[in-house]
């Protein structure tokens, strides 16, 4: 069965800016508050007329472009979100139009933030079983979307980006060595977004009263999210025979600084041994890990050949953790 490389990777960040003097003026926080407790200082927004899609399709022609190939040469579109266009066409289906991928299936799926690992895993199955060459995973978010901007306790989190990559069968490069996927529904209502379904007590929970927004419950969230990407890198490096001295670099997804700081001290690793990107971008959810992986890579700090974590949480409650060779 053939190996599965990273072939090209992209990303797209908005240009507007909402900086920790921005919520200063619209909420009851302040600057050192959201930098101690988050590790924030910038969050890009996407424009009014800008949204999932169009932050998807430049991300994947990004990764497209950095991978060398033609969109025709795409036999599948992933694209993971928590804040699609529509209800149905998925996102995926606009996707493939715009990039011109017209020999490539489409479907969109929802790990919310465990989302980019979850997509490797599922484009790896088509990939080594010799379905398909070549897999376009997308994930995007227009966030800012569904944002409740009058709840102090998550407004300050988010930001909007989408990230790409390019999967591909190839025998000469890296290779997954150990995944791990994973779910927690009895805790699914920690973190919550409504649709269709109208129920009285998670829209108590809205400051603005906007069903759609996202509501988490933090203590709790924190609480899973610290142990179950410790004990998931763990388990995976554990499943591939390595130690964390074996590893390069970890790229965990990009929640918020003391979530992150006391995964790694679970661990027992440093934060040298990390990419972070929260200062400035937030949290964009299940982009985070490609968006950080990409610019790792660009500033040498990950080489071919070298053995990378990426590990994440989400709504669900989910997570993912892989090990692979770049």
């Amino acid at each position: 069965m053939p190996n599965m490389i990273i072939k090209g990777l992209g990303r797209y960040i908005p240009e507007k800016i909402y900086d920790n003097a921005y919520f200063e003026s619209i909420v009851d926080t302040n600057d050192e508050w959201i930098t101690r407790r988050t590790g924030i200082k910038e969050r890009h927004i996407a424009a009014d007329d800008e949204y999932t899609t169009d932050l998807a399709v430049n991300a994947a022609k990004s990764a497209i472009e950095d991978a060398g190939i033609a969109p025709e040469d795409l036999d599948l579109v992933l694209l993971a979100t928590v804040s699609p266009d529509y209800f149905t066409p998925c996102c995926a289906c606009i996707v493939q139009d715009k990039i011109g991928a017209v020999n490539a299936a489409a479907f969109d799926f929802n790990a919310a933030c465990s989302s980019f690992i979850t997509g490797m895993i599922m484009a790896e199955q088509f990939i080594k079983n010799g379905t398909y060459k070549n897999v376009l995973l997308v994930c995007a978010d227009a966030l800012s979307k569904v944002t409740d901007y009058k709840d102090r306790a998550t407004c300050v989190l988010f930001g909007d980006a989408a990230g790409a990559v390019v999967l591909s069968a190839d025998d000469n490069g890296g290779k997954m060595l150990a995944y791990e996927l994973g779910a927690d529904g009895s805790g699914a209502m920690n973190i919550t977004s409504l649709a269709v379904r109208d129920d009285a007590e998670e829209l108590e929970k809205r400051v603005s009263g906007r069903k759609e927004t996202i509501w988490m419950a933090g203590q709790q969230v924190m609480k899973f999210a610290v142990k179950t990407m410790a004990d998931a890198t763990g388990r995976v490096l554990e499943k591939a025979g390595l130690t964390y001295d074996d590893i390069k670099l970890i790229v965990p997804h990009q929640a918020n600084y003391r979530i992150v700081d006391s995964a790694l001290a679970r661990m027992g690793v440093g934060k040298d041994k990390a990419m972070l990107t929260l200062e400035k971008y937030g949290n964009t959810s299940s982009s985070c890990v490609p968006i950080a992986l990409k610019e790792a890579i660009e500033a040498g700090m990950v080489k071919r050949g070298d053995k990378v974590v990426v590990v994440g949480f989400g709504g669900g409650l989910t997570w993912a953790a892989a090990v692979f060779e770049y």
